[in-house]
């Protein structure tokens, strides 16, 4: 008998194929099936996944997304053949998917590769419903997309499940009433529904980047399926505006440092501590390719900002050579334009850095009655930055403690932990 798959397989599958070949095959399967049609599409992948973790117990296959692929393919054929006289497919496809001659070449041809990038732009696009909020539109991005459960959108929304599982009922709706995918071709880098699509892969990096996963600190499959769509718009001329090119170039800046950003133990590493040798220098360069051509638009937007201070941060060769007083700069003008809780809490930080930890201070203490930061680790984390900053040793170790007590992760738990004992060594 062979030997079963080892335990690392179905956590594979779930993160990279129905990640990135759910996103896929569902976008495929819409753009034949039509928008009123996507359950179906789901179900289908769905289907095939399952068939998949159950056929791949004992033994993977060589090339797993061309078995995906074959078995969606099949599956695809039985459903339009039961449903060809009953079910309406989409407008740009009903005629070949009634005949049988080209009904195989036709699904074949959907399921291609060289298919894929406009699938996935068109799917992106007609998810962006200008009746739709930006919130439900990024909602059914990072559902039908990326592949994300309601529990994980929920998490990257500081939301309930119920609100999010509303908003994709909101989406169906708006769906049923479309007969084939949006056009791959925009309104040009102005579209609003590049904003939402932005939104989404910003969301879906960061989950990976600083998600709430209890296993895994860094979701790297996350983020490479970001930059990988994100990557996808900047490529296609209509959709390669000014700000794709500044997300990305954020999402490089970020994604360079991950090997330095957990220890061998598995525990987050403050700034100070990483080793910058282990920093990713050709992503570096990468994204400040992208920085160069964000800056041919009139427009500086928040997403600009975010490149710019993730880009001090990999530019500079140690903490104490960081240049804080820019990044303070930065975040200043990104608050105007974003005056969340957050931005704030980070600026705080900043300005310690910056050699101000008493007015820091101040502003970070305001911020505790911000519903949103209440249980939020890293309010308590800064905090405690901050009061060591300031030489305030016991306060930072209770701050720290705090922080460990509201943890997402082990790994945070330990980090938080770790730090609260360093306050306490003379």
């Amino acid at each position: 008998m062979a030997e079963p798959v080892a335990n690392a397989a179905p956590e594979l599958l779930v993160e990279s194929l129905f990640r990135h070949e759910s996103g896929r095959l569902v976008a495929a399967l819409t753009r034949l099936f039509g928008p009123h049609n996507l359950q179906l599409a789901e179900d289908v992948v769905q289907e095939a996944l399952e068939c998949a973790l159950e056929a791949w117990k004992f033994q993977m296959p060589d090339n797993p997304t061309a078995w995906l692929t074959k078995v969606a393919r099949n599956r695809a054929l039985d459903v339009v053949r039961r449903g060809a006289v009953e079910r309406r497919f989409a407008d740009d496809y009903r005629s070949q998917l009634a005949s049988e001659w080209m009904l195989a070449a036709t699904v074949e041809e959907s399921l291609a590769e060289a298919s894929t990038a406009e699938n996935q732009l068109r799917m992106m696009l007609t998810l962006c419903q200008p009746q739709l909020s930006e919130e439900t539109q990024v909602t059914l991005i990072l559902k039908w997309l990326c592949g994300f459960a309601s529990s994980e959108i929920a998490a990257a929304f500081l939301c309930s499940e119920e609100t999010i599982d509303k908003r994709l009922q909101r989406g169906r709706t708006a769906l049923r009433q479309l007969g084939s995918l949006a056009p791959a071709t925009t309104g040009g880098p102005e579209d609003p529904r590049l904003g939402a699509v932005l939104r989404a892969l910003y969301l879906l990096f960061n989950e990976g980047y600083h998600g709430s996963h209890p296993s895994m600190p860094t979701r790297v499959v996350l983020c490479e399926e970001a930059m990988r769509l994100c990557a996808l718009m900047t490529e296609e001329s209509d959709s390669a505006s000014p700000q794709a090119h500044a997300l990305m170039a954020m999402m490089c800046f970020h994604f360079a440092r991950v090997a330095g950003r957990i220890d061998a133990h598995g525990v987050y590493l403050p700034l100070a501590q990483q080793d910058r040798a282990v920093w990713d220098r050709a992503l570096i360069e990468r994204g400040l390719s992208h920085m160069g051509r964000s800056a041919r638009g009139p427009e500086l937007s928040a997403l600009h900002l975010e490149a710019a201070i993730a880009c001090q941060h990999c530019l500079a060769p140690s903490l104490s050579a960081t240049d804080w007083d820019a990044i303070l700069v930065l975040y200043d003008l990104l608050y105007e334009r974003n005056a969340s809780p957050v931005i704030a809490l980070n600026r705080a930080l900043v300005r310690a850095f910056a050699g101000d930890p008493v007015r820091a201070l101040d502003e970070a203490v305001e911020l505790e009655q911000e519903a949103v930061l209440a249980r939020y680790p890293f309010y308590w984390a800064a905090c405690g930055e901050i009061h060591a900053l300031a030489d305030h040793r016991d306060e930072a170790r209770r701050c720290y403690q705090k922080a460990a007590t509201l943890a997402r992760s082990p790994a945070e738990e330990a980090a938080f932990r770790r730090r609260a004992a360093a306050q306490q060594i003379n």
